[in-house]
Parts: C-alpha cells; sequence; structure tokens
C-alpha cells in the first residue's frame, strides 16, 4: 500500500514538473522570436565579439589581472572574482549541464547575420558564460562597490549576447547568472568577507593635538607600494612636521632616537607599508610617544585593522587628539654569539617558508611587480620546502611553517584576514605539522573546504607568550612582511596597549 502511493506521488510530481518545464520552454521559444524579430545593427557584431572574449572566461581573466595589479579593495575584487569564476565553472559545466541535458536554440530562429560561426555542442542549461559573468562581477561587487558598478553591465552584456546570438535560451542564462551570484557567495565560506567578521573591543584615549604637525617626526619611505610623493603629501598636512625620508643606508631607528633627545618630540609618523610602521612603532613604544599612520604601502594590513583608510583620516585624528591603544608584539631573537636582538612587529612573525619566501620575493621584485614576485616566490618556496624541527614551550614538533600574529585574527586559519581587536592581550599562534602523511596535501583541502578546524594537520592557540627553539641550526625570520634577523631561539610575547594610533 506504501509503495503504491510513493509511486503515485513520484508520478504526481513529475508531471507537475514537466508542465511547468514546458511552460518555462514556451516563454523561452517566444523570447527568442522576438529577439530575432529586432532590427539589424553594429550591436549585432559587438555581441558576437563579447561572446568570444568571454569564451573560457578570458574577459574576466584579463580584467582580474588589470584589477590585481592595483592594491587593496581593487586588488581583493580581482582575487574574489578568479575564484568565484572557479566556483561558478564547476557547479555549471560539470555538474549543471551533466544533470539537466537541453538542445540549444534552434538555429533557424534567427537571421543568418546573428548567429555565432561555431555553435557549442554541450548542453544548453545552464551558461556557462552567464554563471562566470555574474560570479566576478558579484565577488568584485563584494571588496570594492566601484569596480561592481563598472562590470556588472559588461556582464549582463555578455549574459545577454548567449540569447542575441542564438546559442543560450534566456533561462539558460537566468539560471547561469543565479549560479553565478551564489559562487560569489560562497568564497565568503573559506575568504570571509570584512563585514562577516567579528568586531572586537577598542581602547580609545587622547593624545597630543598636533595641528600644523609641531613636534610630529614623520618617517616617510618612497620605496613603499604607493608611497610615490608621499613626502610631499606629509609636508601638506603637516607643514611644521620634521619628514625624514628613508634612503639607502640610513639607519631609521638610530635617527629617530637622536632626534628624540634633541628636540620637543610629541609624537613620531609613518608613511609606507607595513615593515616601515612595525620601524617606526617599535621607536614609539620604546620612548612612549603617540603614532601618527599613513597607508602608504602595498597591503597596509596594520592601517586597516587599526582603523585608518588615508592621509586625510590620519589628519583629522591628529588634530583632534583622538588614539586608539594597541597591544604589539615583541620577540627577543638569539644570535649565533648568544646576543639577544628584541624586534616589535604590529601584524605576524613567522618561520618556515614564509621568511625564505620573503626573502625571494624581494630578488624577483626587480625584474617582476610585486605581485607577480609574490607569486613566484611562494611557488617556489613551497616546491622546496623542509620541515622545521623545533621545541615549541619544551615540546618537540616537526612543522612546516609557523606563524605568531599580534592579536588574535579571523578566520581561524591559516587564510587570517584581520583582527576584531588590537587590544585582547593575546597572540595568535598556529602551525601547519610535517610529522603526518600528505600533511601539505590534507592541508590545502580542509583550507578549501573550511574544514582546518578539525584537521590533524594544523594547530592553533591564542596565549600572551611563546617560546621557539630551531633543533636543526638558525634561521632568519619574518616579520611584517620583512626579512629579520637570524636566530636559533626566538621568544614570543605581547606588550600590551603599549602603542597609541591617531584614529578618527
Amino acid at each position: 500500500m506504501f509503495r503504491a502511493a510513493g509511486s503515485r506521488y513520484s508520478s504526481a510530481v513529475r508531471t507537475l514538473f514537466r508542465r511547468r518545464f514546458r511552460r518555462v520552454g514556451r516563454i523561452d521559444a517566444e523570447l527568442v522570436r522576438r529577439s530575432g524579430h529586432l532590427p539589424r545593427t553594429r550591436a549585432d557584431k559587438g555581441f558576437q565579439s563579447l561572446g568570444r572574449a568571454a569564451d573560457h572566461s578570458k574577459l574576466w581573466f584579463a580584467i582580474a589581472a588589470l584589477l590585481i595589479s592595483g592594491k587593496g579593495a581593487t586588488r581583493r575584487s580581482g582575487a574574489r572574482g578568479v575564484a568565484a569564476i572557479g566556483f561558478a565553472s564547476f557547479a555549471a559545466s560539470a555538474v549543471g549541464k551533466h544533470l539537466f541535458p537541453r538542445r540549444r536554440p534552434a538555429a533557424d530562429l534567427l537571421p543568418v547575420y546573428r548567429r555565432m560561426t561555431k555553435r557549442p555542442t554541450s548542453s544548453s542549461f545552464p551558461s556557462g558564460h552567464a554563471a562566470s559573468a555574474f560570479a566576478f562581477a558579484s565577488a568584485a561587487a563584494m571588496e570594492h562597490r566601484g569596480v561592481g558598478a563598472a562590470v556588472f553591465p559588461v556582464a549582463a552584456a555578455v549574459a545577454y549576447s548567449r540569447v542575441h546570438t542564438g546559442v543560450h535560451w534566456p533561462s539558460d542564462v537566468v539560471a547561469g547568472a543565479a549560479i553565478g551570484v551564489g559562487a560569489a557567495y560562497a568564497t565568503r565560506h573559506w575568504w570571509p568577507h570584512r563585514k562577516d567578521l567579528p568586531v572586537g573591543p577598542r581602547r580609545r584615549d587622547t593624545a597630543a593635538e598636533l595641528g600644523d604637525g609641531k613636534g610630529l617626526v614623520f618617517v616617510v619611505n618612497p620605496g613603499a607600494g604607493s608611497s610615490g610623493d608621499a613626502g610631499e603629501e606629509v609636508r601638506k598636512a603637516w607643514p611644521r612636521a620634521d619628514v625624514v625620508e628613508i634612503v639607502p643606508d640610513l639607519d631609521v631607528a638610530g635617527e629617530l632616537t637622536k632626534k628624540i633627545k634633541n628636540d620637543d618630540v610629541r609624537a613620531l609618523g609613518a608613511a609606507g607599508g607595513d615593515g616601515t610602521v612595525a620601524c617606526v612603532a617599535g621607536i614609539a613604544v620604546d620612548h612612549g610617544l603617540p603614532l601618527v599612520l599613513v597607508p602608504a604601502g602595498t597591503l597596509d594590513h596594520f592601517a586597516r585593522d587599526v582603523g585608518i583608510a588615508n592621509l586625510d583620516e590620519a589628519q583629522a585624528a591628529s588634530r583632534a587628539g583622538s588614539v586608539v591603544v594597541c597591544d604589539t608584539g615583541a620577540v627577543d631573537v638569539v644570535d649565533r654569539a648568544g646576543e639577544v636582538e628584541r624586534v616589535v612587529f604590529v601584524n605576524t612573525a613567522s618561520l618556515g617558508g614564509y621568511p625564505e619566501t620573503v626573502r625571494l620575493r624581494e630578488k624577483l621584485q626587480a625584474r617582476w611587480p610585486k605581485w607577480a614576485a609574490v607569486l613566484l616566490a611562494t611557488t617556489r618556496t613551497l616546491r622546496s620546502a623542509k620541515p622545521l624541527s623545533i621545541l615549541l614551550n619544551g615540546r618537540q614538533r616537526l612543522v612546516w611553517m609557523l606563524f605568531v600574529g599580534n592579536g588574535p585574527y579571523e578566520p581561524k586559519g591559516f587564510g587570517a584576514a584581520r583582527r576584531p581587536s588590537l587590544a585582547a592581550g593575546k597572540l595568535d599562534v598556529r602551525y601547519l605539522r610535517a610529522d603526518v602523511p600528505y600533511s601539505r596535501a590534507r592541508f590545502l583541502l580542509a583550507s578549501l573546504t573550511g574544514t582546518l578546524a578539525t584537521s590533524h594537520v594544523y594547530r592553533h592557540a591564542e596565549v600572551s607568550s611563546v617560546d621557539v627553539v630551531l633543533l636543526d641550526g638558525h634561521r632568519r625570520i619574518a616579520l611584517d612582511g620583512e626579512v629579520g634577523p637570524l636566530g636559533r631561539r626566538f621568544t614570543f610575547r605581547v606588550r600590551e596597549r603599549a602603542l597609541a594610533v591617531y584614529v578618527p
């Protein structure tokens, strides 16, 4: 009895779906016929060319390359767009077309001059072109609204071109667009958007109101990612500031220390990348001075997490005397001679493959743009990486890489995006085990599936200090994207509420 009832129910469902599909098919056919009756224009050739340019996502990869050559949100929009295309292409071509076979529109529904010379032979449903187009546009818009506004009309034109040239039904395009938007949101599972991350407490305070810059010593790095004429901009914003531009062989720490001893210095400033900021921040912490921060590097992680977007915001905050109080990280490095060097970091410190990546990237930058040098250096380093044998708080470990962050990063995994708070009083310690079979492959799989928290190859802890001793010689440490000193023992600790940064 139950089997018969189930059979009748299944039959009714199939009948309902057939009716719905027939209705969609009739609407599709009518829309294609109406499209075929449109007058001939120059746009006909344009839609054909646009469709060919989007074959295999060539158009979107070209746009992505242009965006990734930029910085900040522009770069992130291109990278997220490429990631979304990967999801969309798999869902549309590898899954959708096999599950829902459908014939392409008949060629005679459109005039000859509108037809594509080479018609696709795969299933018509869903449209892979529309999926990739809307995946890229939606993902790019998540990171940069301006880029999204520019790209969405192109994506819509690509999607419509598939109907205009007679290779897809309208419902194919609608389904493909829906897959693309879904793929864009799927990237947020393993690469969270900044809006998805929690917001932690901020410790606010007041500091000297700097006005025209009297008592402000400003360090500018002309070689940073986007510094350009940052020195001139700083002089205009703070006319009475003492501006120090970094040149080869300049001892920045020594120069700042000398000025602090001889002059009435009320604050220090830094315009450059994270490495420049860390250098100046270390001096500011040692002398109890607040920091004016102008993001002018390639990534500017610290400025982003603190909440400074540009020079105008830094200027407004310095005039109002508004600061947030932040933790900094510090590491004592013991060298071959047993001497101890203490170094401050504001973002991350790491041992293992990353320092080697930084060193190789610096060499490649003489011939390649920085983003390309990073990709090449990372690929080469991973190919030849060797595990580290270490004592981690007295326990022996074999690791591929050790990461120490100044404050807890989100999300939990090696794709750390940002810090909800810079006053948590904790270090974020993560490492990838090398004593587990196929650990790198398992790590990659867990990263892609968002299951690192339960993976056996990954470990994570939030602590106030950590001690690392290398058992296989000396290595250089990487600090805030720069190569640091050579050492065998590294003792990390958090310096709570050590740095005040001007923030509006």
